[in-house]
């Protein structure tokens, strides 16, 4: 803003320094003096319209017609200023000792056009003449080669600034502007206050600048500084120059509505997930702005959407693009929408989510935006899908892909480490190397798939691939492998024990379960279905083994137990019936393959009816037989005795 602060300085020196000869020579003479005088000092045609002439009454002092100055020579959206005119008063005291002291400056609707063209020239780079003779006005003061006046008040009325880059194609517009500027000594310090509409939203500032003169030389200077517009603010204490850009103090932002506040500067709303910024941000912290655009945050506070951080960060752009290098701790993270679990499934407690693997598009070109290093200390983490408790992680994000370090991750009453790979250079993909120890998995399988009938603590291990722009493709594309093992626990809605002992298949339901020691197993994925063939069950009164397939993708399994149920103490009298689990897993269907039940079990079933009937068949005939003796024997030799006791008597 140096340059309109010089460009008006400038107009009204050049009024005032014709002061004594506006009532001698013609209006005319006069404007075209003044005209000269500014081209030949910023390089700028001017243009007075109408007279120029001095007032007594009421107030000592110039009066302009419309004023306009030219644009940049390559501009083709017309003069970069023009007013419909100028009232300039001075102070009569201070005049007749020699000095300038301006009085009162009202500016009448203003209208000033700043634009930059696509290689980043701005039309406010002004390039006076160098030739002899054309030097602007003498008696310069600090300020940059202005000479030193001072303001009691300067007022501007219905003015408008407009904004083009015809880099980006931005256009923007500040309208119906109220200011008013003091500036009651050159070197001292200089107030604003200025209202008006950006895109029809209300447009608030106040700020003081602590040392005129060199701000307008471009050295820094203490500056405050108050912005509302709309529903957002921001507040700066510190230091601010322009030559080189710079700022250094305390900075406190209020964004009420991230989306809103960029469709009034004509952006598209930023694409961001609820939790990071979508409704509201709110910052205060220390920062330092470099003359390369670098910005550093120190002791900073960020509450974003209700999530709490404190940061202490860094953001340069070394290649063009921004990086961010940043410490951050926080307490509860609420990061859910990242996996838009708000937007799918149905809450069941018996199954995955009724509608499948969402197919919505996974948008990560976010990705590709920054560049960083990112440490986060949390003490917990909602992601949604799964809920992690205290995480120290390293985030690192180049062109595109993100790597998450799981340094320290509590979850499910275990805890996790490993590395987590995001990456979006071409399409989608996703990999996972991880480690758990003492996983709580129904909880965890209740937020993974809504599935919660197994219960027990689990250590895994697994490495996983999958590739897709959806929660759906990624599931079909899934491919790795993996170990878990299991401690007791047990298996919700299903009695396996009493199902073999009476082979009904009504041993399923709520109140069914089935208590275990240990189950173990490992497995294979590729194209998104799981393959295991070593499944290790013990229980109390069971033992079994596994084998089958389970499409992630479709969410379905085709599952083989095959169970030993003990009947007694010393695990002999064991039956084995393959027990089928097949269907959709948020309802799979179970089935008993009595067809398959083993020869032993018959051969049992044979043995135990035989002993049954002859055990009968003795009680009634009254025989008891000797060891090594059937039923049968023993009651041919029965009859025998009988038929002799019974012709022995015929004898007698």
């Amino acid at each position: 803003m140096r340059w309109l602060f010089r460009a008006l300085a400038l107009i009204v020196l050049i009024a005032l320094s014709l002061g004594g000869a506006l009532l001698l020579i013609p209006s005319k003479k006069i404007a075209q003096i003044a005209e000269a005088r500014f081209e030949a000092a910023t390089g700028r045609k001017m243009t007075l319209s109408g007279s120029v002439h001095a007032t007594i009454w009421p107030q000592l002092g110039v009066r302009t017609g419309p004023v306009e100055i030219a644009n940049a020579d390559w501009s083709k959206d017309g003069p970069m200023l023009s007013a419909k005119g100028l009232q300039i008063g001075v102070d009569p005291g201070a005049l007749i000792g020699g000095e300038i002291r301006v009085s009162k400056v009202d500016v009448l609707s203003p209208n000033i056009l700043l634009e930059r063209r696509k290689d980043g020239t701005g039309n406010w780079d002004f390039t006076p003449p160098a030739a002899a003779g054309s030097a602007a006005p003498a008696s310069q003061g600090e300020g940059g080669g202005v000479t030193a006046f001072s303001l009691d008040k300067g007022e501007v009325s219905d003015g408008s600034v407009t904004w083009i880059d015809h880099a980006s194609g931005q256009r923007l517009a500040l309208t119906g502007i109220d200011a008013s500027l003091a500036l009651p000594s050159f070197a001292g310090p200089a107030s604003l206050a200025l209202t008006g509409q950006v895109s029809g939203k209300a447009l608030k500032a106040k700020g003081t600048l602590g040392a005129f003169a060199s701000f307008l030389a471009g050295d820094p200077v203490p500056t405050d500084l108050a912005l509302t517009l709309d529903a957002s603010s921001i507040d700066f204490k510190g230091t601010f120059g322009t030559a080189p850009l710079a700022a250094k103090g305390a900075l406190s932002a209020n964004v009420k509505d991230p989306a809103a506040l960029a469709a009034i500067f004509g952006q598209a709303a930023p694409d961001l997930p609820k939790g990071l910024g979508r409704d509201t941000i709110t910052a205060t912290g220390d920062v330092t702005l470099g003359a390369d655009g670098a910005v550093q945050l120190r002791g900073g506070k960020l509450t974003l959407d209700g999530n709490a951080l404190s940061v202490a960060g860094d953001l340069s752009f070394p290649k063009g693009k921004p990086r961010i290098d940043a410490q951050i701790d926080a307490g509860a993270l609420d990061l859910s929408a990242l996996t838009g679990s708000g937007e799918t499934g149905s809450g069941g407690s018996n199954g995955s989510k009724s509608g499948g693997w969402s197919s919505a598009t996974i948008d990560a070109t976010g990705l590709q935006a920054v560049d960083g290093a990112i440490a986060l200390d949390a003490s917990s983490i909602d992601l949604g899908t799964v809920k992690l408790g205290p995480t120290k992680t390293q985030i690192t994000i180049d062109n595109g892909r993100l790597v998450a370090d799981l340094r320290q991750v509590s979850a499910y009453g275990g805890s996790v480490t490993g590395q987590v790979v995001a990456n979006a250079r071409s399409g989608f993909s996703a990999a996972a190397d991880l480690s758990a120890k003492g996983l709580s998995m129904q909880p965890l399988l209740s937020d993974l798939a809504d599935y919660t009938r197994l219960d027990a603590k689990a250590d895994l291990a697994v490495k996983l691939l999958a590739s897709g722009n959806s929660q759906a493709a990624l599931a079909r594309s899934l491919s790795g492998s993996g170990t878990v093992a299991l401690g007791k626990g047990a298996l919700q809605g299903l009695d396996l024990v009493g199902m073999l002992r009476t082979l009904d298949m009504n041993y399923v339901g709520e109140g069914a379960k089935t208590i275990f020691d240990q189950i173990t197993a490992s497995f294979t994925i590729a194209n998104g279905v799981l393959s295991n063939d070593d499944l290790a069950f013990k229980a109390p009164l069971l033992s079994a083994a596994g084998k089958g397939r389970v499409d992630i993708g479709a969410q379905t399994l085709d599952y083989t137990v095959t169970p030993t149920a003990l009947s007694k103490a010393d695990g002999t009298g064991g039956v084995k019936v393959p027990l089928t689990i097949k269907g959709p897993w948020s309802k799979p269907k179970f089935g008993l393959d009595v067809g398959a039940i083993s020869g032993d079990k018959v051969d049992a079933a044979k043995k135990d009816l035989k002993e049954k009937a002859d055990a009968e068949i003795a009680k009634k005939l009254g025989i008891t037989p000797e060891e090594g003796q059937s039923t049968e024997d023993a009651a041919k030799q029965k009859l025998k005795e009988e038929a002799t006791k019974g012709l022995l008597k015929l004898f007698k």
